[in-house]
């Protein structure tokens, strides 16, 4: 990128003066802004490594080494730091958040092998118009980890509603005032498993009663909030339906086998699945934030 600036001297003084250097991402860095947001876009949206990029601009004739990509991400992310400090902030002024964790392979400098380590995502729901998310790479998937994000021991806590798949992890935050919601698709895909796998009939007339749920929630997705709580109503007969019937059946059924694990995850998170017929502004399953983090 060329650029031309400008020199001027006065008549009497004969003062210099130039025109300022441009701005730069990088200060005194020879990336323009669009090399940058190239290597930004194809490392985290189209989930190139730095070391294929670095083949792709060899072939193009440019020598950009991986170790100054991976500079130069370094440095955009110091750079893009205030912009995420003010999207986590626009987030915890909502009362209900998604929250998810996906695990990935972590190399460091040095290993010889990867370890497991976890991006977390939190995003506000389908039903908010302001579609935010944060994403935060942490090397545990310790719950204090959700913790730090909603800012839980500080003087200014997040105490809204959480929408996650009902990992143990985020209970701490059950403690310090966050209601939990929890994912009914999570629920309901144990007993897909037991009907897709093993033609099993419990699977089977469960997969009946999610059916039902679901077939509410997509006549008012694009309802307000008030018409989606009305609408609800409706629903829950059907979930009251679905906990009796769990209960009868896992009286019938041995400990240890997949259809009790499938309905005991069900009955032990009953109060957080069901949330959200209470709730107008509550989705009734986690799905949103998790095809956020999807490639």
């Amino acid at each position: 990128e060329r650029h031309v600036r400008g020199k001027w001297v006065c008549a009497h003084c004969q003062t210099l003066v130039q025109a300022p250097v441009p701005a730069h991402v990088i200060d005194k860095g020879l990336p323009t802004a669009g090399l940058l947001a190239q290597v930004l876009v194809a490392k985290f949206l189209d989930h190139l490594p730095l070391y294929r990029q670095e083949h792709i601009f060899q072939r193009a004739g440019m020598a950009i080494a991986r170790s100054t990509l991976a500079q130069w991400v370094g440095e955009c992310g110091a750079q893009l730091q205030p912009l995420v400090d003010a999207l986590s902030a626009e987030l915890l002024r909502h009362q209900v958040l998604h929250a998810d964790e996906t695990p990935v392979a972590m190399l460091k400098p040095g290993n010889k092998k990867t370890h497991k380590a976890y991006v977390w995502s939190f995003c506000t729901t389908t039903y908010n118009p302001i579609k935010a998310v944060v994403f935060r790479f942490t090397e545990t998937r310790s719950g204090q980890n959700v913790r730090e994000f909603l800012r839980q021991e500080t003087d200014t806590p997040w105490t809204g509603t959480l929408v996650t798949d009902g990992y143990s992890g985020y209970n701490a935050t059950i403690e310090r005032g966050v209601t939990a919601a929890n994912c009914m698709a999570h629920a309901r895909r144990k007993f897909h498993e037991l009907w897709a796998n093993h033609g099993s009939q419990v699977g089977e007339q469960a997969l009946k009663f999610f059916g039902a749920l679901y077939d509410v929630e997509r006549a008012v997705a694009d309802a307000d909030s008030p018409a989606r709580l009305d609408a609800r109503r409706r629903s829950r007969p059907i979930a009251d339906a679905l906990h009796q019937w769990m209960q009868q059946q896992r009286q019938k059924i041995p400990d240890g086998s997949a259809t009790a694990r499938a309905i005991d995850y069900s009955l032990n998170r009953w109060v957080a699945l069901t949330r959200f017929l209470d709730d107008g502004e509550l989705p009734i399953d986690n799905n949103w934030v998790e095809n956020r983090i999807r490639p």
